[in-house]
């Protein structure tokens, strides 16, 4: 069959429902998922997508039919399964999902016991080379295998609270906006057990996202969460995206706290406890994020931006604990994964001990103004990268690390190719507010001159 081979990206398998990705889409899949790893066991979980069902019935098929038994963890978010993965014996782990994208989206992660994330580089573009090459459908099994239904939130849970001491959590005033998206499975069963006082957003399950699409990075997706918790005068609220690996802030004065900030804000929490351990953070993250770490006693290392890279780099290192600047937050005692509800924990012990406003902690490390990411649709992203070298050759530095990173004293920026999305990105961090509007107007006219559209 024609199939798009766009959808296979760096780390997943996603596109649009019903033209990239669909259930007869799903069945080529199966069939060189299984040619590719040939798995005796599958679990499957999915978000709570429309078209979510349909992917899975179709995958199930085929699964059964080659004699593979699939185990049904129904629906869940992306950290259970990294929980699956972690802690039962099944060959792969599939998630349906497609994250923070709108409701038209639908796709696949795939990751081994481990768990062990499966790339471009280990799997993804191997399937998609064998779907499109033909030759990748397999004879139906003699027996076929069997489904069975699990259920893993108990277990999960009990998992995420050994992590927490949540008797030393203060009964503070939260607001969570799920979004409509899985959140509001994860979190009620987490925070049921918890001191505090806590206001729901949007925790229906819906994948037609009636009231905003899970992407806490649009700031007027996070406009509803903001009047409660200044109507409510709450000490702080959370927001995920739509299956809930990843976690943003908003403080107890409604301003959203950037990944750098809570990297910063957790390392510094798990460093008390854990000192002189490694934190590894991601070459986007600002300044500060090394700064807090050395000043509570770790060590700091810089890496790739990406999950599976991270989670690589991790084990590398026995780091414990990892933090991207798009709300990624991995933890060495959570299989070196991501885990929405723990980082969200993690802020509430960190505000319960520090006995103060979450806002005050957050201006404290509000040291360095930055741009936040700007997007350029670009159609030649090696040009634009080396005429950055040669625009700004007298740099103190510049690395390669990922993207192109370039450091002068009072300021520094980031491009790279977005792995998720046809873009290119900046990202750029200054000494104060002057310097930054001056820098930040600076590179995006040079990105434009060399043909660069910004998106908005």
């Amino acid at each position: 069959m024609n199939i798009d081979p766009k959808i296979f990206k760096d780390y997943d398998v996603r596109g649009t429902y019903p033209d990239q990705v669909n259930g007869e889409v799903a069945k080529e899949i199966a069939y060189a998922l299984v040619k590719y790893f040939q798995p005796k066991t599958i679990a499957i979980c999915r978000d709570m997508r429309l078209s979510g069902q349909e992917i899975k019935d179709n995958l199930v098929e085929v699964f059964t039919k080659l004699g593979i038994d699939v185990f049904d963890a129904g629906l869940g978010g992306t950290e259970m399964q990294y929980f699956i993965a972690g802690t039962m014996p099944y060959d792969l782990v599939l998630m349906i999902s497609a994250s923070h994208n709108p409701p038209e989206y639908n796709g696949l992660k795939v990751v081994k016991k481990g768990p062990i994330a499966v790339t471009s580089d280990s799997g993804l573009y191997a399937v998609r080379d064998l779907i499109l090459s033909g030759d990748y459908k397999l004879p139906d099994a003699k027996t076929a295998g069997k489904v069975k239904s699990i259920d893993v939130v108990e277990d999960w849970k009990k998992k995420i609270l050994s992590l927490v001491d949540v008797l030393k959590i203060k009964p503070l005033s939260v607001v969570v906006d799920a979004g409509n998206g899985m959140a509001g499975k994860l979190v009620p069963p987490i925070f049921e057990d918890l001191p505090v006082k806590l206001t729901s957003l949007y925790f229906d399950l819906d994948g037609s996202f009636p009231n905003h699409v899970p992407n806490p990075l649009i700031e007027k997706n996070n406009q509803a969460l903001i009047s409660k918790i200044m109507e409510l005068n709450a000490d702080m609220g959370f927001t995920f995206d739509g299956d809930a690996d990843r976690m943003f802030v908003i403080d107890d004065k409604g301003r959203l706290v950037s990944g750098t900030i809570t990297t910063s804000l957790i390392a510094e929490y798990l460093l008390r406890y854990h000192p002189r351990e490694m934190v590894l953070y991601n070459a986007i993250c600002g300044r500060i994020v090394p700064q807090v770490i050395d000043k509570n006693g770790g060590t700091s290392k810089r890496v790739r931006v990406g999950h599976s890279y991270i989670k690589t780099y991790m084990r590398e290192t026995n780091a414990i604990f990892a933090g991207e600047h798009s709300g990624h937050y991995y933890y060495r005692d959570y299989f070196c994964a991501e885990s929405g509800v723990l980082s969200a924990l993690y802020i509430l012990s960190l505000v319960s001990e520090e006995n103060r406003k979450l806002s005050e902690l957050v201006d404290e490390l509000s040291v360095y103004p930055a741009s936040g990411e700007i997007n350029f649709v670009v159609s030649d992203i090696p040009k634009i990268t080396e005429n950055i070298k040669i625009k700004f050759k007298d740099a103190k530095s510049i690395d390669e690390l990922d993207g192109i990173s370039v450091w002068y004293d009072n300021y520094w920026f980031n491009v790279r190719a977005s792995k998720t999305e046809p873009l290119m990105r900046l990202n750029l961090e200054a000494d104060n507010q002057e310097i930054l509007n001056q820098k930040t107007n600076e590179v995006i006219s040079f990105i434009e001159s060399m043909g660069g559209k910004k998106k908005e």
